[in-house]
């Protein structure tokens, strides 16, 4: 069953088109990232799902009912900022039930609901503090715990986790990853951060200028990217590109770039994609192997120019086809700058992209 549904929806602030066009359907139960640049429309897009924007043209329906123009409190979602917008007059406790009580609903209730959102995000000791007690992953906590008590279907994250720290974003992504198990209730989350997207996201669709570029799960997206953009986005450190042309050589398909030839024998070729001229090489840095002593596919002699310490892995900078090309290898095999190196690759994980239109072939 689809819970929420989104046709045909543009949005334009006067001259500007922010969203194209836009459709997205997100199943009963699921987790579906918007992950883009900034102003890709993202944000604007849950903006509108919430009925905080009203749209352009298009329609938005909720569990199956059509939204398009019903007030925000109309919509059976609850919605999570990037700023933690609680009462700083106000106790834990307060913040949490102020809406319950506006609402009219009985005394009896507001505490059910107060006491499993606590019980959820593990904050019971906190009820009685003020905000300005709290930490920021706390009150992070404790606004996640505000759009809890409406006991809604569909819960809304814009960029939750940005004001955080690093070690504060990590655990609270296990703790949303953890709420999403426990509850099971439809959530679309904003971010432009792609860690967060590949680990919470049963889908993710990449957003660019007003449009998704692709919606699918995590691994698809960084294993088969469909366009450069998705692929240079996802990833981290980022895809290695190198710029040259598409051959066939002896009837089979080959990358040449300077002083590069790159057999692409075991590489899929989407239907139609091999057709001789420009094009853009991508492959991962973790997907390359250096002085591995296995038999690959391609291999090439580098200088190392760069070392780059990452912890349990390192980052080593060289140059293949004159072009800047990076390799991800653990600590323990790090070679030292100046180093000759030999790497190599099976063009079966690469990814190959039309050089103008930047879609993959």
């Amino acid at each position: 069953m689809t819970s929420v549904l989104v046709r045909d929806v543009s949005l334009n602030f006067g001259a500007v088109e922010v969203l194209k066009s836009l459709n997205l359907d997100v199943a009963e139960g699921e987790f579906i990232v918007l992950l883009g640049p900034s102003g890709c429309g993202k944000s604007t897009l849950l903006n509108c799902v919430a009925g905080l924007l009203d749209v352009s043209a298009g329609q938005i329906f909720i569990n199956g009912k059509n939204v398009t123009w019903e007030e925000p409190k109309d919509r059976g979602i609850g919605m999570v900022f990037q700023s933690y917008a609680l009462y700083p007059q106000m106790s834990v406790e307060g913040n949490l039930s102020f809406g319950l009580k506006n609402a009219g609903l009985p005394k009896d209730e507001i505490a059910k609901r107060i006491a499993r959102a606590a019980s959820i995000l593990q904050i019971e000791p906190l009820l009685q503090r003020k905000p300005a007690a709290l930490s920021g992953g706390q009150r992070q906590r404790v606004a996640i715990g505000r759009a809890l008590v409406r006991d809604v279907n569909v819960f809304l994250f814009d960029e939750p986790l940005s004001n955080l720290d690093a070690k504060l974003r990590s655990e609270l992504r296990v703790e949303i990853k953890r709420l999403h198990q426990t509850l099971g209730n439809t959530m679309i989350y904003v971010t432009h951060d792609q860690i967060e997207a590949m680990t919470l996201a049963d889908r993710i669709a990449v957003m660019r200028n007003g449009l998704i570029q692709q919606l699918d799960r995590p691994q698809a997206i960084y294993s088969k990217p469909v366009n450069r953009f998705v692929a240079g986005f996802i990833g981290s450190p980022g895809m290695n590109f190198l710029d040259g042309r598409l051959e066939s050589r002896d009837g089979k398909p080959w990358f040449a770039a300077d002083g590069v030839a790159i057999p692409l024998a075991t590489y899929a070729f989407e239907p139609g994609g091999f057709k001789p001229g420009p094009a853009v090489f991508g492959i991962r840095p973790e997907h390359v192997g250096m002085n591995s002593g296995a038999d690959w596919p391609f291999s090439a002699k580098a200088t190392v120019e760069v070392v780059e310490p990452m912890g349990s892995d390192t980052l080593v900078w060289t140059r293949l086809g004159g072009q800047n090309f990076t390799v991800r290898v653990t600590s323990e095999r790090a070679p030292a700058t100046g180093d000759q190196v030999a790497i190599g690759f099976d063009p079966l994980r690469a990814s190959i992209f039309d050089q103008q239109s930047g879609a993959r072939l």
